[in-house]
Parts: structure tokens; sequence; C-alpha cells
């Protein structure tokens, strides 16, 4: 018995499809098709045989219905050297078909639309293509699956050197066809589990990047995995252009350095030292940001991580150049070719290009415990003025205002207990607008109070007593007790912004009455553990 030897080719995403289709023809295959991809091939001159003509039965329920079909499905899962198989093969009339080029109809991007009904989420499950796919993709020792349009080449590649695909390549594609369905029904499950209002099921399916020399500690091993779903602009999928192999702290910070940056529109600058904040600046140009927030801690700057949410220009690298600023990495959208020919000098310098930076869609944040994860969504929450209750006789100024909500930005990304002091000083630019910068950074402290003491001993001690003078301070929870407020008050600060809801509010509001300064409630905390 000699049966026909086909391909079948059902594809959603027709990029580079049809020179595939030709390299399979120019093979010996015959090629079957349906719907749409059929009348893509063939006007790109390729002769198709419809699915429907090969098996006798025509498409149904608009296109529901039109692979699920013994004659494909006997074709595809034949069992090559089993005699019975072939036998029943022959018996039933039925072709081999050793080529199966299928992907699935979008429906991670029609989730991701605006205004999406779920009858339209709905006919975008795609149900033919996933079975042709597990079935071409079980019997990889004959068939070869192709799921991704990056795998033409390789597949056209192998066809035009020996007329077949090796077995190591056709194991290797039916790994990633499996992987591609799994992706494609966990996030089906995941809708209709938000949809239903039940709780997540957790399944994580990372996969490994690199191994890293050693982890937190030299003593510990480590590895980078990261999320195949993810394809938002942050670490994980930032490009290192220079540098040394990236560690285990190094992910860390540089993740904590650039999830800050990206809470603000304007030009801002966070420099990160051991995953919290020691300095931050917003301003009308990235190089002004930069300046404004180096300076506010440089000592505790050395050996951070700079964060940029706009383009590396000449002149920050010529700054931390001049200055002999030691820096373990610099991360942002892109680096001006200027500015790499003077980072090239300093070649242990990691620097990391993220592209154009947005807020990731994966809102999903993860703390492990020993022996088990802690789940829950991002804190993406926006404070804006409206969320603002004054509480005391005295209401803050809209400069006051503006620093307020700078400075709450800044303390999402703080350890608690964590204060921020912040203000808004002048741009050196005469035509600029003002630089919003913090001041002091306190945290990570058992006490509220003794963040706020920490903070303002930095402030003196890196500057002197009247440069944290004139700052708001944000708390990134309420004060249990009047006395954080009070010493942030004697510290310099002319405004409180705090979430309330102590039961001790009406003792603190009294207390920074008696004070004359300016206090809001936000109802909103924001811990970082």
């Amino acid at each position: 018995m000699n049966p026909k030897k086909y391909a079948l080719i059902s594809v959603y995403d027709k990029t580079g499809v049809a020179e595939l289709a030709k390299a399979l023809v120019k093979a010996g295959y015959e090629i079957l098709s349906t719907g749409g991809t059929s009348k893509h091939l063939k006007d790109s001159g390729i002769a198709v045989i419809d699915i429907s003509e090969y098996t006798g039965f025509p498409e149904i329920m608009d296109g529901r219905v039109k692979t699920l079909n013994p004659k494909i499905y006997g074709g595809i899962l034949a069992v090559r050297d089993d005699k019975k198989h072939m036998e029943e093969l022959e018996k039933h009339e039925l072709g081999l078909i050793d080529y199966v080029i299928c992907n699935l109809y979008p429906f991670e991007e029609t989730l991701e639309k605006d205004g999406v009904t779920e009858d339209e989420l709905i006919e975008k499950i795609d149900i033919g293509g996933v079975t042709l796919i597990r079935a071409s993709a079980k019997n990889y020792k004959f068939v070869t699956v192709v799921t991704y349009p990056e795998d033409y080449k390789t597949v056209t590649e192998e066809l035009e050197k020996s007329g077949e695909t090796s077995l190591e390549t056709r194991k290797r594609l039916a790994k990633r066809a499996f992987n591609r369905t799994y992706q494609y029904d966990e996030k089906i499950e995941h809708w209709f589990r938000e949809t239903l209002g039940e709780p997540e099921l957790m399944d994580l399916h990372y996969e490994k990047v690199a191994s890293l020399r050693y982890g937190e500690n030299p003593h510990q091993k480590a590895a980078f995995f990261r999320n195949p779903l993810n394809n938002d602009s942050n670490v994980t999928n930032a490009k290192v252009i220079q540098g040394k192999q990236m560690s285990f702290n190094n992910y860390v910070d540089a993740d904590s350095a650039l999830e800050l940056v990206k809470e603000f529109e304007r030009p801002t600058t966070a420099i990160i030292k051991h995953n919290n904040p020691c300095g931050v600046a917003s301003a009308d140009t990235i190089f002004e940001a930069f300046d404004f927030a180096f300076n506010v801690d440089p000592l505790s700057a050395f050996g951070g991580v700079i964060a940029l949410n706009r383009n590396c220009t000449k002149e920050i690298a010529q700054y931390i150049a001049d200055k002999k600023i030691f820096l373990e990495i610099i991360i942002c959208p892109k680096f001006e070719q200027d500015s790499l020919e003077i980072l090239s000098k300093k070649p242990n310098v990691r620097l990391l290009e993220t592209g154009t930076l947005k807020l990731d869609l994966l809102r999903r944040d993860i703390k492990k415990v020993a022996g088990g994860v802690l789940i829950q969504t991002k804190d993406t929450y926006q404070l804006s003025e409206k969320d603002l209750k004054t509480v005391t006789k005295s209401a803050p100024t809209q400069e006051q205002i503006r620093a307020m909500i700078f400075a709450t930005k800044v303390v999402k990304h703080v350890v608690s207990n964590a204060v921020v002091f912040a203000k808004c000083v002048p741009s050196k630019s005469e035509s600029g607008d003002v630089v919003e910068m913090t001041t002091s950074i306190g945290s990570g402290q058992m006490s509220r109070v003794d963040s706020v003491v920490i903070a303002a001993h930095k402030a003196k001690n890196r500057h002197d007593e009247n440069f944290i003078k004139g700052s708001v301070m944000s708390s990134d929870a309420f004060f249990p007790f009047p006395d954080a407020a009070i010493e942030s008050i004697k510290a310099g600060a002319v405004a409180l912004i705090q979430p309330g809801g102590s039961i001790k509010d009406e003792e603190v509001i009294k207390a920074v009455d008696e004070m004359n300064v300016p206090m809001v409630f936000t109802g909103k905390r924001f811990f970082r553990h």
C-alpha cells in the first residue's frame, strides 16, 4: 500500500503560511485546508483540497464543525509502523496526514478588547484547532505539528534539505504544541472562574530563563524563571545590552525600581538600594529628574539601581562618568547611542532596555510562604486629588497636594512601615515646571515613629536640617498614635497625608491641629511587606 500523503493547514494567523505550503507541495504533499486558510492559499497560487471535499461532509454550524471527522484523525493518529493501523487505513481508504499546521482563534486577544461580549468570547474558543494540535502532537513520531509561525523556517529548511523533518524537531514542536494548548485552556478556565466569581485555581506555569550564580547569598542556589504569557514591559522581558550576568538580588532591585517609575507620567527617576528607594524625582526632563533623585541621598545610591521612565541620555551618562558613580544597573526604555558610548567604558554596569513602558496586563502578585503561595491582585490604584479628605482645620495648598500625591505614589513601593517626605522645588531651568522630589524615606521599621525618626536623621545627616523642611509626609498606613505625626512636623513637615482609620484618629487630628498643620485622609492603605 502506498497511501497519499497530505499536509493539513488551518490557521487563524496566516503570517508566512503560504511559503511553508509551497515547500510542502515541493516535497510531495497535497494540501488540505479549511475556510479562510483555503482561500488564502488558493489566492497565493497553491493547489488546495477543501476539507469538506476530502471528507465528503460539509462544514456546518457556521464552521464550528469542519475537521472533526474520522478521515482526518485516522490520517493523523495512525501509527505508521503498526500493521493493524495501516490495514485499517487501507480498508477505509484514508490518506496519511504527516503535517498539521494550525494556530488558534485569538481568545486571549479578544478577551483584552474593551466592550467584548460573552457571545463574542465564546465564539473565539477553538475546538477543532486544539483537537488537531493535540492529536498531531501525540503522534509526533510520525507527524509534524506546527503551532507558531516562527517555526515555519525550521520546517521549511529541513524539508528542503531531506524532504522531511527530524524526529528531534517533531518532538520539540510537539512540546511547543502542548505548551500552547495548555496556555490557551488556562486562559479560558481563568475567564470562567472570574465570570463565576469562584476562587482561582493556582497552576503556576513558568519557563526557565537562566541559572544564576547564586541566590540572595553565595551559599544559596538559584535560577530565574518567567511566565511565558507575560509580554509586558517589565524586568522579566528587559534586554540586557551590557554588563555581567544579572544576579538574584539584581532582578529583585531592578523590578522594584522599574515598577516605581511606571507610576508616573512625567519624566521620573528612582534610585533603589536593597529593594527600597533612596531618591525619587519627577521633572520636565529626565536629566533634571535624575539629577534631583540622585542628590537626595548619594551615599545610599552607591552600588544602587537606577530606573528611568524615559530614554537614558548622553547628559545622564556623562554625569555618571564625571562623578565616577558606582552603579549595579541602569534600566530604562532605551539607551541613546551617545549614552551607550560613554557607559561602555563601565563594562560591569548592567544596562537593561525595556521598550516603551506601560502597566502590566498580568496584574497578579504572588508571595511565597513555606509550603505554599499567597496570591493577590497587583496594587495598581492611582491616587488622585478626589481621594483626599481634609480632616484638620487648615487645608493644604495646591502645591502641597501635588507633593502629597507624588509622595504617596512613592510610598507604595517602600517596605512597611513606610514614610516618605517630599516637596516641590523650583526647576533649575527658568521655564521649567517645579520638580517633585523625595527629601527622605523611612522604611522597614517595626514602629512607624522609628521610620519617621530615621528619615529625619538621614535628611539632616546627608544635607542639613533645612533640606527636609517644607516637605509633606506620606504614610503608607494610619497613625496608631499621634507620635509619628508629631515627630514628622518637628522634623519639618508642613502637611501630612495618611489613610486614616485608626481608633485614635480623633486624637491624631487634635495633635496635628494644635501644631496648625493640614492633614488629609485618603482611605487607601499601601502596605508593602
